[in-house]
């Protein structure tokens, strides 16, 4: 089973900003990396899950909606999921 650790951005950005459709999609999403990582979410065409480029090198996003995407670096031997930004589609790392 994978741990999931969610930065205090993407806490702020799920509370402050996310509609109540992409916080329930959210938690199904950390229901699914939990129990089978992010080779099984790149298995469900709903997410779109992809590797990231420039300057998101190492890192994969999911869809989890239109517009809103979960942003998170997978660390496979450790199993653990390190969630960095849930947004609206803004790839522009800080």
């Amino acid at each position: 089973m994978w741990q999931i650790i969610e930065s205090r951005k993407a806490e702020k950005q799920l509370r402050d900003s996310a509609p109540q459709d992409v916080i329930r999609r959210y938690e199904t999403w950390k229901d699914i990396a939990r129990h089978s990582g992010s080779p099984g979410l790149q298995k469900i065409n709903g997410y779109h899950d992809e590797a990231l480029k420039g300057n998101w090198h190492g890192y994969r996003s999911s869809r989890l909606g239109p517009k809103w995407r979960v942003i998170y670096q997978a660390l496979d031997d450790i199993l653990l999921i390190e969630v960095v930004e849930v947004n609206a589609h803004v790839y522009k790392k800080h």
